[in-house]
């Protein structure tokens, strides 16, 4: 039969999941990265999907469709249900989730910093320039225990769903995802009070600024905090957060904090 029915435009589709979350009758779904129509007979063809798509990938089609099948939709929903009580819920990699971590009671000693060893490698990216670097040994070994200051998981920008509840109120850090390898003091310093997002854009090979904004203009965020490595192609991650929040039409404070290969907070 001949009837309206949504319509997906992958190469639109930024793989945010808020279609999918919005779909009732789970005929939306995401398969690799992006949102698929699972299944004909499961659209019931009124929209919910719709205004909750931020880039517009979803649309109305008249087509030739298998009908609404009410009856498979809920049996469908009965074996979701089922899945999700035996299993918790989804893919357990990728649930949404607050994260209560306990105060350590003191705080983390300063990382020692020493020099830093390069060698030309022939050219190439600045920032993918392999090198040695030589960090200097503490005097002794310390006793203290340090915790987890994370509170939100996932933390990939990619993964992390728009409207987690862990979002409303939250100071926001925007990280690339090398400076916990390069800054020792990360927990303590920036993770700490903040719900957390991670990212890469030359490894992920994506603007992740529509994602961002749609984060920063559904929910009350209450400050932002960029922390970029001094590589150039961190340059896309700052470009990307700066656009997220001027398209947000939203004003709080915002900063960004510059991390050194050797550890170093340059700015």
């Amino acid at each position: 039969m001949i009837r309206k029915i949504i319509q997906i435009d992958e190469d639109k589709c930024n793989g945010c999941g808020a279609c999918a979350n919005a779909c009732h009758e789970n005929a939306i779904g995401m398969v690799d990265g992006k949102a698929k129509l699972l299944r004909d007979d499961y659209c019931d063809g009124l929209g919910d999907c719709l205004p909750q798509c931020p880039t517009g990938a979803i649309t109305f089609v008249e087509r030739e469709a298998a009908a609404y099948d009410e009856a498979a939709v809920k049996e469908n929903q009965l074996r979701l249900a089922n899945q999700k009580h035996h299993s918790g819920g989804g893919c357990p990699g990728a649930r949404a989730r607050m994260i209560n971590q306990e105060e350590n009671g003191g705080s983390c000693p300063s990382s020692r910093v020493g020099t830093v060893n390069q060698e030309e490698n022939g050219g190439g990216c600045p920032g993918a320039r392999a090198r040695m670097l030589q960090q200097e040994e503490t005097a002794s070994a310390t006793s203290l225990e340090l915790k987890s200051q994370l509170r939100n998981w996932p933390v990939q920008i990619k993964l992390a769903p728009i409207n987690a509840p862990y979002f409303e109120g939250a100071n926001l850090l925007i990280a690339a995802d090398c400076a916990a390898y390069a800054y020792a003091n990360l927990h303590q310093e920036f993770i700490r009070g903040r719900v957390t997002l991670i990212g890469c854009p030359k490894l992920d090979d994506v603007d992740y600024s529509e994602k961002l904004e749609a984060i920063i203009s559904q929910n009350e965020i209450k400050s932002v905090t960029i922390l970029r490595m001094e590589v150039p192609c961190c340059g896309g991650l700052e470009m990307a957060a700066k656009k997220a929040i001027q398209a947000s039409g939203k004003f709080f404070p915002w900063r960004v904090v510059t991390i050194s290969i050797d550890g170093k907070i340059l700015d």
